[in-house]
């Protein structure tokens, strides 16, 4: 398996917010149940659920659902509608038109990456926020970037 490259890494990222838009333009044309359908199959293609727990601290996550290692945590995190996470309300349910990430450092070791920087997401009204994230990916057999560690928050602003 060959090592990970800054190319795939950035192509990874690029992957992950290509199916953010496509669960916000589904549900916008067709509903909750196409989002739901398009945010399982993102779920397969960008996160490594099949290898083992993934490590899913998401943006707007309190309490004790605040860390999440369940791909049923991660599904309810990006469309709701799950009586088990009762405040979730679908972060991928909110017209994101635009994804485009800022990289502050990147590391890579072989089949393992870690990336953190911004990422800017503009919505159908050209509405942005930006969050703080931080990604870490396992290179599959295939040779697939999977991300095993998704932590977001918003980014400090002092008093």
């Amino acid at each position: 398996m060959s090592e990970i490259t800054e190319v795939e890494l950035a192509a990874a990222r690029t992957d992950w917010g290509n199916e953010l838009i496509a669960i916000s333009v589904a549900f916008d044309t067709e509903g909750i149940e196409a989002a739901t359908e398009i945010a399982n199959r993102a779920l397969d293609a960008v996160y490594d659920y099949g290898f083992g727990p993934v490590l899913f601290k998401p943006t707007m996550a309190s309490g004790e659902q605040t860390f999440r290692s369940t791909r049923e945590g991660a599904l309810s995190y990006f469309v709701g509608h799950n009586p088990g996470f009762p405040r979730d309300h679908g972060f991928g349910l909110r017209s994101w038109r635009e994804v485009t990430t800022e990289t502050a450092a990147s590391f890579m070791d072989g089949h393992i990456a870690m990336w953190m920087g911004s990422v800017t997401f503009i919505d159908k009204d050209g509405d942005i926020t930006i969050v703080d994230k931080s990604w870490g990916y396992r290179k599959d057999a295939g040779g697939t970037l999977r991300i095993v560690l998704h932590h977001s928050s918003l980014p400090y602003q002092p008093a």
